[in-house]
Parts: C-alpha cells; structure tokens; sequence
C-alpha cells in the first residue's frame, strides 16, 4: 500500500497503532489511514489552545505558501496530479470535478488577504490597534481559540471552508472522513509546510473518539444530514445539512431556453454536491420538460470516476445496488422519465456508475422534492402562484427565471432559502468570497466596542 497517511499534530506526523485500510470504489486499497486515540485528540486540542495566532498579514502570507505546497509539493508520496487521480478513485468523484475542486481549494487559500474581512460589519475595526478606537469603535473578534471540524468526504471542495477559520486566527482541528481523507491530509500537510503547523491538526479517529473533538473545541463544523442539523441547531457546533436545491420557472418562461442551465445546476459537479438542484418546479405542465431533461442527461457516458471523460459519479457494485432500491421506493406515485429500472450500471470491476434519474412528482409540495441523493437525481413539479412560498422553502439555493420582481423580494426574504440567482446562473455558481450558507465569519466571529 503506497500512501500513509499520518495524523498530524503540533509536532509533526503521528503514526497511530490502529489503522484503516481506506479503499477506492472497485474495493482496491488505496491508503492506510492512522486512527488516533481519545487521549491523543485531548491533548492535541490542549496544545493548540494556547498558542497565540500570527500576525494579520502573516496569517495571510502563510496561507498563500500553503496553496503552493498544496499544488506543487509531493505529499505522502503522492504528486499533485497523482494525488487527484487517487481521490477520484476514492470518492467516486468524476476526476474533472476533483480538478476543479482542488484549483478551488488552492484559490482560496491564496486570495485570503482580499476575502477574508468581507465579511466584517462596516462599521467594525479588524484590530483593536485601528486608529478609530482612540474615539471608540467596535472591533471584529473570534468567539473562542479552536475550531473544530468534521469533515465532509463526498467532495474535496468544502475543505475550502474551514481555511476561513485559520484566517482569522483560530486553531483549527480537523477529522477527515474516512471516505475521503487525502484532501484534509495533503491541505494540513501544506498548513504546516507554510509555517502554520502549530495552529492547525489532522486527527483521524474513530466514531468513539470523535466526539472528543467537538467537546473540547470552543466551536465546531460538522456535516449531516436532517438529524444533525437537528441536533445542533443553534448550539456552539455549526451544522452543514442537505441543500436541496431548486429551480423554479414562473408563467411565460420558455424553458428551452434555459434547458443548458437546468441541465447544468443537476448534473454539473458530478451532481454529487449539496448545491446541485433536485427539484424544477414549473409553473405549468412539467411533463415537457421533464422529459427533455431525460434526454439530455440519458446521453451522459458512464466511464470510471479517474477517466478524464468521466462527468457521473461512482459507487461501490453494493453502495450503488442500495442506493438504486432507495431511490425507486421513493419514488413511488412519481412518473418515471428516466432511472425507473433503477441507477446502478456495472462497470464489471466492483464499482458501478449512478446512472441520472429524472421523476415527475404530482403536486409542489410532493414529499420527494425533500430527497436528495448524491448523484443527478431530479424531481420535477408543477407550481403555480397560489402554493406559494412552502414548496420553495428550505433551499441551499434557489435559481428562479421570472420576470416578477416582486417574488424576488419575497424569497430574498425567506429566512430558509440562502442564497438566490435570478436568471441562467446554475445551482452550483460560487466564487471565493461570496457566502455558502452565510459566511463562515458570521458563525466565528463577533464584535466588542474598544476604546482608548
């Protein structure tokens, strides 16, 4: 097995006993992963408490050398391509979508000097130094010394999320998945070449262990599903939900012409990501553009995840079988456009390809439009004005073509829907910058009134 990869602490790689043979999609080993213990995640989060966070600017600076030795370095053996290559191998992620993902990661470790006080209220000082405290001032400051993160490992691209964290000072500790744990590891791995390797740690542990890290963090990440956002709605752990993520199209939209677009917001990434859509919502009869959409996603290739070609996601022969058979009990009481006989294709090597699937709910408010699946699976409903807002609600994003400004406003002011494009913008578009669902800072960060 030719990649190890260690836990990384504030001294350096740590080698555990225990180890987890992480394997790619055929079920061929991949990487040998060390499991840390309860004492080691303890002791590590109380070794990073006390140090004090670089300077701004050097923080700044030790994030930009990061996104070099990210791209450029060889880690665990693995060179930047190679390293890519493996995590499509892994994740089942097409490997044009991890290439895209990285280069994300890679900017945003790069341009944290211009997006990390964006967030910050006008009317905030960044450091307490600021000439306007001497006639008083609020001053933008961190909520606690740690952040911890459990992260996701259905796609590299939300490890660009928490770097936001070491931008602003925080010691980070992170739990990769154990799906996926070359992107967190290799990115750690660059933190601490850039000089930040007592501010940020990798620790793999089990599922005994990893509440450990969360308890003894001042504020936590951490992803799931309808029950974790439950959870810890509202407590110091920040959770990552679904993002069931919409398309809505008023009364005189062709949809033909924006058929690119839909296409794009399903299956765009791979349709592995919590901002691909999984409901259209048509004001009018669906069926025609239920069934072009069908037709267009029927013609994708299935291809292994590490072919360049490859733009559908692959599971495991046995992930892929159970998923197919909970897709179709979903969809009972649905037309069936496209994936009725189900999604999984054998590609005869253990793995299998998630086919596209497209189902034509009855009604807006059709309980299917809740489920969301990693891979291209649509629902398509009608709406009209008189549903309303409900079937809208609860969306990562919401791509709307109309003509209404007045609807604009109103789901602008809808606390459950985060972000809204009008117009041809896919479900996916996002930029450094800009908010995911809210900026991180908002959770991270609060203001004090200095003066002096």
């Amino acid at each position: 097995m030719a990649v190890v990869l260690d836990a990384l602490g504030p001294r350096g790689p740590y080698r555990a006993r225990r180890t987890l043979t992480v394997p790619d999609v055929t079920g061929a080993p991949v990487a040998s992963l060390s499991l840390v213990p309860r004492l080691y995640v303890s002791r590590t989060l109380a070794a990073l408490r006390p140090v004090r966070p670089l300077p701004y600017e050097e923080r700044i600076a030790a994030l930009a050398a990061a996104a070099r030795h990210f791209t450029g370095d060889e880690i665990a053996g693995l060179s930047f391509a190679e390293y890519e290559r493996a995590v499509a191998r892994v994740s089942g992620v097409p490997l044009t979508v991890v290439q895209a993902a990285t280069a994300s990661i890679a900017e945003t470790a790069a341009r944290a000097g211009e997006t990390t006080g964006l967030p910050r209220p006008a009317g905030a000082a960044g450091d307490w130094r600021d000439p306007r405290t001497r006639d008083g001032s609020a001053v933008w400051t961190r909520r606690g010394a740690v952040f911890g993160v459990h992260a996701a490992g259905n796609h590299p691209g939300p490890h660009g999320l928490w770097l936001e964290a070491v931008a602003l000072g925080y010691r980070v500790a992170v739990r990769p998945s154990r799906r996926e744990p070359l992107t967190p590891h290799r990115l750690v791995t660059a933190l601490h070449a850039a000089g930040l390797g007592a501010h940020v740690a990798l620790l793999p542990t089990d599922h005994d262990a990893a509440g450990e890290l969360l308890r003894g963090a001042d504020l936590g990440l951490v992803y799931g599903g309808d029950d974790v956002v439950a959870k810890y709605a509202g407590t110091t752990i920040l959770p990552q939900g679904p993002g069931r993520a919409k398309i809505l199209l008023t009364a005189g939209t062709d949809w033909r012409r924006h058929l690119d677009t839909i296409v794009d917001s399903v299956a765009g990434q791979g349709g592995v990501a919590c901002i691909n859509a999984t409901a259209v919502l048509v004001d009018g009869d669906p069926a025609p553009l239920a069934r072009a959409l069908a037709e267009r996603l029927a013609a994708l290739p299935s291809l292994p995840p590490q072919d360049p070609k490859a733009v559908l996601p692959v599971q495991s022969l046995e992930g892929a079988r159970a998923l197919s058979a909970f897709v179709l009990a979903q969809s009972a009481g649905t037309v069936p456009w496209l994936g009725g006989t189900g999604i999984a294709e054998d590609l005869g090597d253990g793995s299998a390809v998630l086919r596209p699937a497209v189902f034509q709910a009855p009604r807006a408010d059709a309980r299917q439009l809740r489920v969301e699946v990693p891979f291209p699976c649509v629902w398509v409903a009608p709406w009209s004005p008189a549903d309303g807002l409900a079937p809208l609600r609860d969306s990562l994003v919401l791509t709307v073509f109309t003509g209404d400004d007045r609807l604009v406003d109103d789901l602008l002011d809808e606390p459950t829907i985060a972000n809204v494009y009008v117009g041809d913008h896919p479900t996916h578009w996002l930029r450094p910058g800009v908010p995911h669902d809210g900026y991180l800072a908002d959770f991270l960060m609060r203001t004090k009134t200095v003066i002096r």
